[in-house]
Order: C-alpha cells, then structure tokens, then sequence
C-alpha cells in the first residue's frame, strides 16, 4: 500500500524541487560570487550618497558602454594598484585598459570574463602605459571596509555587443 502524503508535506517537496530546479537553471559565472537563495544582509553595508546633479540625456548617451572580454591579465610591474586587461572588445584590435582593482582580485581569476567597459574614453597615461577605456564597477563599504566587484556578465553576451 502507497503511503500517503500531506499537503504540507507535498509542499515542502514541491518547494525543495523548485528550489533545486532554479539553482540549477541558473548561470554559473566562474570566479564570480556564487548567488545564494538567501537574502543577504546589507545591514551593515555603507553607499555613496546619489549626484544631486543631473546629467542630460544627450551627454549621457555619449558613452559607449561595450561587453568585453578579458584575454589576458596581468599585475603592472612596480605597481601595487594596477591590473592591465587585454580585451576583446569586438573590432580588431586588441584593447589595453588598465584599472586599479589589484586589492580586490588576482590576475588569473579574471581571465576569460565578460565584463563591461567604457571604450570611448580618451586614452589615458598610468605607469608609462596608455589605458584606453574604464571597467565598471561597484564600490561600498561593509564594516568601514572598502569592497569592490567588477561587473560581470553572462559569457554569452558577445564581444563588443552595446549597452543601452
């Protein structure tokens, strides 16, 4: 004879296979944080006021935001700081950017990523080096420490493919 079961219990079933069915539909971006189910908790975390400015529309269009992609990584040397980024950003030609990020992530831990860049800002001199562009990024502080992410994206998303 079949046992029977309760609604609750056939619930609380149902619940764990959904639970089980999302975490294993959704992406898995190596070496990016790992989503939990659980909510997090931002109690403790400090943000950066909001610009009381505005920005027009046609400045702010200006910007070309692109998908890249991290081919290479690797410390500035003589530098504690800087990280420089080969990317492909879609055309050509390999694209050199360099971002100050070291504290926050290892060279080899970004290789391979899709990340987003700012590509129509004039080139810039660090370390001897010309930066052509800037990555993005988020910045808080959690327990008056400072914390930063990259923002990473889904692999899928093209090499130069426009943000709008």
């Amino acid at each position: 004879m079949k046992s029977q079961k309760t609604v609750s219990e056939g619930n609380a079933e149902a619940s764990e296979e959904t639970a089980a069915e999302s975490a294993a539909a959704a992406p898995v971006i190596e070496g990016a944080p790992l989503i939990s189910a659980e909510k997090p908790d931002f109690s403790k975390v400090e943000i950066e006021p909001l610009f009381k400015d505005f920005v027009d529309f046609e400045t702010f269009s200006k910007s070309d935001f692109r998908a890249v992609k991290v081919l290479e990584c690797e410390a500035v040397p003589k530098s504690k700081k800087l990280l420089k980024f080969t990317l492909d950003d879609g055309t050509d030609e390999k694209r050199v950017i360099l971002s100050g990020i070291h504290a926050f992530y290892e060279p080899e831990q970004l290789i391979g990523k899709t990340l987003i860049a700012i590509t129509n800002l004039p080139p810039r001199a660090m370390m001897g080096m010309e930066s052509n562009g800037m990555l993005l990024s988020a910045l808080h502080k959690e327990d008056g420490e400072e914390k930063l992410n990259l923002l990473m994206v889904d692999p899928h998303i093209p090499a130069g493919a426009k943000l709008y």
